[in-house]
């Protein structure tokens, strides 16, 4: 069962692929996701990963780690505060901030940051679990 202060980290990265598959299935083909040349003459110099790419790591995290199978996902608000890079190691960190065992369910924060602690994405959750938050 989780309580408020149980947390979960996961280290990932993102290939091209995975940019230009999402890129294809929602029809958000911004050239600044998919065309390196295009990339090299924008603020970032390079292709950046979709910022709701990038976000959905927490909803791998929540339907299959933290909490896991069962877990219904009610709401999430996100910050995107700096690019996501193709390629580059990221770790994403969720923290249990509240409980509600009658409602079963919690409050969660989200943060992906880079390897020198940057906050690239932060945000907050709130997740349905009968068997986790009780």
């Amino acid at each position: 069962m989780l309580k408020q202060g149980d947390f979960y980290e996961l280290d990932i990265s993102f290939t091209q692929a995975q940019v230009d598959a999402f890129a294809e299935i929602t029809a958000d083909s911004n050239p600044i996701h998919i065309d390196a040349e295009y990339a090299k003459n924008t603020l970032f110099g390079r292709p950046i990963v979709h910022g709701f790419l990038a976000g959905a790591v927490f909803s791998r995290i929540f339907g299959t780690l933290f909490p896991g199978e069962g877990t219904i996902y009610m709401y999430q608000d996100m910050k995107f505060l700096a690019p996501v890079f193709v390629g580059t190691p990221y770790r994403a960190r969720v923290e249990i901030t509240e409980v509600n065992t009658e409602k079963h369910n919690g409050t969660v924060a989200c943060l992906l940051t880079d390897n020198n602690g940057n906050r690239l994405i932060e945000g907050t959750a709130r997740l349905k679990h009968t068997k986790q938050f009780v």
